[in-house]
């Protein structure tokens, strides 16, 4: 069995985090109700992929930056998913300490 492509992998978790139905995931994005279901069904099973401009609408309902839905690994997934809901500040520190953590391992 092939592996889903990872932007159905990550859409179908961001769906499942906010407790959305496909179809209202779908009808709330802007697709016509009568499809709604079916079409998020589609991504999701990786029959058929989203164009940007959908992702950009899908991120948006699930407040996740479209960027989530496109990385390949689960860590920076996670990073972009959480980096969201921190304030202007606690972003600055963050990456802050990301690039002190880049210096110290470039320094090994």
């Amino acid at each position: 069995m092939d592996e889903l492509p990872v932007i159905a992998r990550r859409l179908r978790q961001a769906r499942e985090a906010r407790q959305l139905s496909q179809e209202r995931l779908g009808v709330l994005a802007g697709i016509d109700e009568y499809s709604a279901s079916a079409r998020m069904n589609q991504y999701e099973r990786g029959k058929h992929a989203p164009d940007y401009a959908m992702v950009t609408r899908i991120a948006a309902v699930l407040n996740y930056p479209p960027a989530f839905f496109y990385a390949d690994s689960d860590d920076e997934a996670a990073l972009l998913a959480t980096a969201r809901l921190l304030s202007p500040a606690g972003l600055q520190r963050t990456i802050a300490f990301a690039y002190e953590q880049l210096a110290a391992e470039l320094k090994k």
